[in-house]
């Protein structure tokens, strides 16, 4: 074999080699590109541990709390801000809810929810309904947090700062310790 016919050889396979490579790497970056298949389902519900589910698809209300979910289920993902009473600017627990009831429903609240509290009438839990007011004591002060119940154990609140308005259970192991019950404007 001559010297050429060599080089020749060896030429080609550096170039099969790279092309090689870099089907291995296209297919590669191609992997990385698509989104895995979830092999594992969701954990079976247990009776008596909290389930979780903040899914909105089983709630339904009528009259003033079928206006008042409408306006709550649209402000979700909506932005925190302490002192905030519009959704522009974004809102906190009380002013959630006084911007919530005064469009709803057209009563004006006060932006405080102690104050709310105050003003609101007591209601059993077995009473409750989507529209009524949830109270909490985050802060180590009575009713220092608050939310609006929208049936099947589930509130909408504005957490904290860096957060948004969001759905959780009054069962999740935060909130249930923390909870100070139920009341409402909406029934004399």
């Amino acid at each position: 074999m001559s010297e050429s016919t060599l080089d020749q050889d060896g030429a080609a396979r550096r170039q099969l080699l790279r092309g090689a490579a870099l089907a291995g790497l296209a297919a590669l970056l191609a992997a990385c590109g698509t989104t895995p298949v979830k092999t594992s389902q969701r954990p079976p519900y247990r009776p008596g541990k909290p389930s979780g589910d903040t899914s909105l698809s089983s709630l339904s209300a009528d009259g003033d709390g079928r206006e008042i979910l409408l306006y709550t289920i649209g402000l979700l993902d909506g932005g925190y801000r302490f002192g905030g009473s519009n959704p522009e600017a974004g809102l906190d627990c009380s002013g959630m809810v006084s911007y919530i009831y005064q469009n709803a429903i057209g009563i004006k609240l006060p932006h405080n929810a102690a104050q709310i509290a105050n003003m609101a009438k007591p209601i059993p839990d077995s009473q409750r309904q989507v529209g009524d007011l949830v109270f909490f004591n985050t802060m180590n002060r009575p009713f220092s947090h608050m939310g609006i119940y929208i049936g099947d154990g589930k509130f909408v609140h504005a957490p904290r700062t860096n957060s948004t308005i969001r759905v959780a259970r009054l069962d999740n192991v935060y909130f249930a310790p923390r909870y100070e019950g139920a009341r409402t404007v909406l029934r004399a």
